[in-house]
């Protein structure tokens, strides 16, 4: 890994937050509606005089001119300060802190089901001797990827909390409360991974390499994981790392269809009173979280594959 290299994705890192925190800053201050008579209206109910109005927009800089407002709030944000949340007057660093925990737990529990499961069914697929059960196989992938995730979330309600009564349909109380949302929030996901993989595997054992080692006697097992899936996990994980932001997306329907604390329901919450500050810091999060990744990614593709060099020129 080349310094030179490293600088590079360093600056497109930066060039995609600060695009994503600009559009969310343009999107949500555009949007119809005044968000500071929203928020003292749901105070005590009762509509504010033009004087109290005013001094909130003083409060919080929403009297100045846009392109001075957003000057201001992106030097607040270089340092490190969000801003302050219109619902609650806390900083929006203290919000998300707050809800930022419950929403890792389930993005992780999802990302696990994801991996596993999707690679369970990749290898299944492609490693069966037997043809009607690798078309089986192979045609789940495209089912599941197609699938809503709140239809998801639903149907496994229905069907392992109303009817058979194994798990909580809702809250956030013991480890069998996480088994469905992270079930309705990898399955997507994993469908994604199982159907690159596949493919990706099914290349791999075509390939030279694979074809020598089966001359030397190894068994179809031994080939399968050993000798072709390093290689063939590179496609998926590249897959992988554009998927982070649909775990951040899909939270926020996973944890309103089961009543779950966290990002997803802080942005529901935050969106339908336009708390704009608490959105900006939910989508910047989310753009530092896929950026991450995905350096992540890059740094690992020689560890899978040696023959992969990165440097200041062409991967």
């Amino acid at each position: 890994m080349s310094l030179p290299y490293l600088l590079r994705r360093l600056g497109l890192a930066v060039a995609v937050l600060w695009a994503a925190w600009t559009v969310s800053f343009v999107v949500l201050y555009l949007l119809p509606g005044d968000p500071v008579a929203t928020m003292a209206a749901a105070g005590d109910g009762e509509q504010p005089s033009p004087a109290e109005l005013d001094a909130l927009r003083a409060r919080y800089g929403l009297d100045q001119p846009l392109i001075v407002q957003y000057g201001t709030k992106l030097w607040a944000a270089l340092q490190g300060d969000l801003g302050i949340s219109f619902a609650t007057g806390e900083p929006v660093r203290s919000a998300i802190g707050a809800a930022l925990p419950p929403t890792l737990q389930i993005a992780g529990a999802g990302l696990l089901v994801a991996v596993t499961g999707g690679t369970a069914v990749a290898l299944a697929a492609t490693g069966s001797r037997h043809a009607w059960l690798r078309q089986a196989l192979g045609a789940v992938p495209s089912l599941a990827v197609s699938l809503p995730v709140f239809w998801v979330g639903l149907m496994l309600v229905q069907l392992f909390s109303f009817r058979l009564g194994w798990l909580p349909a809702v809250g956030a109380r013991g480890p069998g409360s996480l088994v469905l949302p992270a079930i309705a929030l990898g399955l997507p996901t994993g469908a994604l991974i199982a159907q690159v993989l596949a493919a990706s595997l099914t290349r791999s054992l075509q390939s030279p390499f694979v074809t020598t080692a089966r001359a030397k006697g190894v068994g179809e097992a031994a080939v399968l994981l050993r000798h072709a899936l390093g290689t063939a996990t590179l496609p998926a994980l590249t897959v992988l790392g554009t998927v982070v932001g649909n775990l951040v997306a899909g939270s926020v329907v996973v944890e309103t269809v089961f009543t779950r604390p966290g990002l997803g329901r802080l942005t529901v919450a935050s969106v339908g009173v336009q708390d704009i500050p608490v959105v900006q810091g939910v989508v910047l999060f989310a753009a530092l979280a896929f950026v991450v990744v995905n350096l992540l990614v890059d740094l690992a593709y020689p560890l899978l594959d040696p023959r992969i060099t990165v440097s200041g020129g062409a991967r």
